[in-house]
C-alpha cells in the first residue's frame, strides 16, 4: 500500500518536540514525587503480592508503546490545553476524598489518572488521543480487584461442585467447603482465580491492541480475556480435585497443585492467543499519521508556565490533607464498659467460645458474654476515633476469621435483613465452623449514629466528615451465638438480643464518645 510521504520536520520543530517531551516527562516525575506516599504504596503492593507483581512491567510497556509510535506522534501539532487543569483539579479532589476515607486504591487510581490529564494539559487533545491506549494502559498498574475475591471463590466452589456432580461423584457443600468420599476440600483466596484474571486481562488488552485495528475486535478479545480465565479457573479446580481423587489423594495436593495451575493457565492463554490470531489485522507500517499543517511552535516559556500550573493545581489536594492532619487532635484511648444486662439477659463471666473477630488498631474494644433462657450471645465492640492509617473501621485487615486459620473456617457470608422494622435494618451474616462448635455471627457498623453494612457508603461518609473537619468516630458491632444443625433456630436468638440490648449498647457507646 502506498502512502504520501510527509516532509521532514524542521530543526525548530524537532527542538520544540524534544523540549515538550522533556518538560512533560519532568512534570510526570514531579507529579509522582508530590504524591510520593501514594506511589510508594503502589510499588510496595507490587513487591509483596504475586497477584500484582505485573505492575512493575506496566510503565515500561506503556513507554515502549509510546516510543514505537514516535514517528507518527512527531507529525502531530501540540498546543497546551488549559481545559485539562479542570480535570486535574477534580482528580486532586478525588485523591483528597480517597485519602480522607482511607481508600488506598482510590488514591492510586486518582494519581495514575493524573498522568494522561497532565499530558492533555501540556500537549493538547490531539496528542493525548494518539497516546490513548498507552496512557490508559497505566491504569492496570493500580493494584485493584481484591473485592472480587469472595465472589470468585463462590463461583469456583459452585462450578467445581456442579462439575463433580455431573461426573457422578456425590458432594456435600457448605459454602466454599465441600466434601467428597475421598476427602474434604475448600476454595481459599489463592484458588479464587483473581491472579489468573488480572494476568489474563493485562495480556489480553495488550495483545488486542497490538493485533487488531478494529475497536470492535479489540473489545471482544478483551472481554474474552475476562470470561475465559474465570471459566478456566473453575475447570482447573475441578481437575485438581479429580486428579487427587483418582490418585487416592497422592497427587495435586502440594507444590504440584500450584505448578499444575500455572501450566494450565499458560495453556489456556496460548490457546486464546492462537484462536485470536485468525482475526488479526496487520498494522500498515508505511502510512504515517497525516499532518494538517505546520507543527505549532509553542515557546518553552508557555510550556513551563503550563507545567507549573499543572503542579500547583494537583498540589491542592495534598496541601488540604496536610492542613487537616495538622489541626486534627491526637488519638486517645477509649474505654468501653460492658453494656448493662437488660430484659432478662444475664452477663456471664466465662466465655462460651474462644473465637473473637479480628479488628486492627481500634482506640477501644470490648467483648462481653450474655445468656437468657439457656441461649448464649457474645457481643464485641470496636471503637475508632480519629481514624488513620493502621486504625480504620473499614479495611480489608478487619475480618471475622483469617484464611487458613488452624481452627476456625468461614463457611459463608452474606447480607441479611434481620426482621421487618428492626434496627439495624440489615446486617452481614457470617457462618463460622470449628471442629467442636459452629457460630452464627451478625455484624454492622455505626457512623454518626447511623447503622451501615455497605463498606463503600461507610467510606464515603467517613471521607465526607474528614474533609469537612468533622469527627469521624465509628464503631463495629458484632454479635454471635452458637448453633448446631438448625441455622434458622439461631436467628431469633440474635434478633431478641438486638431488641432487648440495643438501648444499653447505645448508652455505652454514647459514654465512650464523650470521653
Amino acid at each position: 500500500m502506498s502512502a504520501t510521504l510527509q516532509p521532514p520536520l524542521s530543526t525548530p520543530a524537532v527542538r520544540g518536540w524534544l523540549a515538550a517531551s522533556l518538560i512533560t516527562a519532568v512534570t510526570v516525575v514531579l507529579l509522582l514525587l508530590i504524591f510520593f506516599s501514594t506511589a510508594a504504596s503502589t510499588v510496595a503492593i507490587w513487591d509483596r503480592s504475586e497477584t500484582f507483581a505485573h505492575g512493575f512491567l506496566i510503565f515500561p510497556i506503556s513507554i515502549w508503546l509510546i516510543w514505537r509510535r514516535r514517528d507518527a506522534l512527531a507529525q502531530l501539532s501540540y498546543q497546551p490545553d488549559w481545559r485539562g487543569l479542570g480535570l486535574l483539579l477534580l482528580l486532586s479532589a478525588g485523591w483528597l476524598f480517597a485519602h480522607s476515607g482511607g481508600v488506598l486504591v482510590g488514591e492510586q487510581l486518582m494519581l495514575v489518572a493524573m498522568i494522561p490529564a497532565a499530558v492533555w494539559t501540556l500537549l493538547g487533545w490531539r496528542v493525548v488521543s494518539a497516546m490513548a491506549f498507552p496512557l490508559g494502559f497505566l491504569l492496570l498498574a493500580v493494584p485493584m480487584g481484591e473485592a472480587l475475591i469472595p465472589h470468585m471463590m463462590t463461583f469456583t466452589a459452585n462450578f467445581t461442585v456442579k462439575a463433580l456432580q455431573l461426573t457422578g461423584i456425590p458432594v456435600y457443600q457448605e459454602g466454599t467447603f465441600f466434601t467428597i468420599p475421598s476427602g474434604e476440600w475448600s476454595v481459599v483466596e489463592g484458588c479464587s482465580g483473581l491472579r489468573y484474571l488480572i494476568a489474563s486481562f493485562t495480556l489480553g488488552v495488550l495483545y488486542a491492541y497490538l493485533t487488531y485495528r478494529s475497536l470492535t475486535r479489540r473489545i471482544i478479545f478483551s472481554l474474552a480475556a475476562i470470561v475465559v480465565p474465570v471459566i478456566a479457573n473453575g475447570m482447573r479446580a475441578y481437575m485438581i480435585v479429580m486428579i487427587a481423587d483418582l490418585s487416592d489423594m497422592k497427587l495435586a495436593l502440594g507444590v504440584d497443585h500450584l505448578i499444575y495451575g500455572w501450566v494450565w493457565f499458560g495453556v489456556v492463554m496460548l490457546a486464546m492467543f492462537w484462536i485470536g490470531s485468525y482475526w488479526r489485522q496487520d498494522q500498515d507500517e508505511a502510512a504515517p499519521v497525516p499532518r494538517t499543517g505546520i507543527i505549532a511552535e509553542v515557546g518553552v516559556a508557555k510550556l513551563l508556565l503550563t507545567a507549573l500550573l499543572v503542579l500547583l493545581v494537583v498540589l491542592t489536594g495534598p496541601a488540604y490533607a496536610a492542613w487537616l492532619a495538622a489541626r486534627s487532635a491526637a488519638p486517645t484511648p477509649v474505654q468501653i464498659a460492658s453494656p448493662a444486662a437488660a430484659n432478662g439477659w444475664v452477663a456471664e463471666t466465662a466465655p462460651f467460645t474462644d473465637w473473637q473477630p479480628h479488628y486492627v488498631g481500634p482506640d477501644g474494644q470490648h467483648a462481653a458474654y450474655y445468656s437468657k433462657n439457656g441461649q448464649h450471645v457474645m457481643l464485641y465492640l470496636a471503637y475508632y476515633r480519629t481514624q488513620r492509617q493502621g486504625s480504620e473501621l473499614i479495611t480489608s485487615q478487619n475480618y471475622m476469621i483469617m484464611q487458613k486459620h488452624p481452627r476456625w473456617s468461614n463457611i459463608g457470608e452474606a447480607g441479611l435483613d434481620p426482621a421487618l422494622g428492626m434496627t439495624p435494618a440489615q446486617v452481614i451474616q457470617t457462618r463460622l465452623r470449628a471442629p467442636d462448635q459452629k457460630l452464627l455471627v451478625w455484624r454492622w457498623d455505626q457512623l454518626d449514629g447511623r447503622d451501615l453494612t455497605n463498606d463503600y457508603l461507610a467510606k464515603l461518609l467517613l471521607a465526607r466528615d474528614k474533609v469537612l473537619g468533622k469527627r469521624d468516630d465509628g464503631t463495629a458491632i458484632v454479635i454471635a451465638t452458637p448453633y448446631t444443625d438448625d441455622l434458622e433456630a439461631a436467628k431469633p436468638v440474635l434478633r431478641a438480643f438486638i431488641h432487648d440490648m440495643r438501648d444499653s449498647i447505645a448508652t455505652r457507646l454514647g459514654e465512650a464518645a464523650q470521653r
